[in-house]
């Protein structure tokens, strides 16, 4: 797996923070690998009445102070199209 970063949240003062990555090597393409809080279970309870989780997948939290990050990680993954 090659994981390409993006960044932290930057109001952060280090580890144990949100971030952003890009795998560069998924099967169907580049995908966003996010780092965050996991989510509370109310707000879990209220996000499966949109789309349940399945087994293997969490609702995470992450601070709008990593907007910029993400953004740069979704234009990055884009442009790549199927191949980063």
């Amino acid at each position: 797996m090659a994981l390409l970063f993006f960044g932290t949240d930057p109001n952060s003062g280090g580890g144990n923070c949100p971030a952003v990555w890009v795998d560069t090597e998924a099967a169907e393409g580049p995908e966003l690998v996010l780092q965050g809080k996991f989510a509370d279970a109310d707000t879990r309870a209220v996000c499966s009445q949109d789309s349940p989780p399945a087994d293997d997948e969490g609702i995470i939290r992450i601070s709008v102070r990593m907007v910029e990050q993400i953004r740069k990680a979704c234009n990055a993954a884009e442009a790549a199209g199927p191949q980063l």
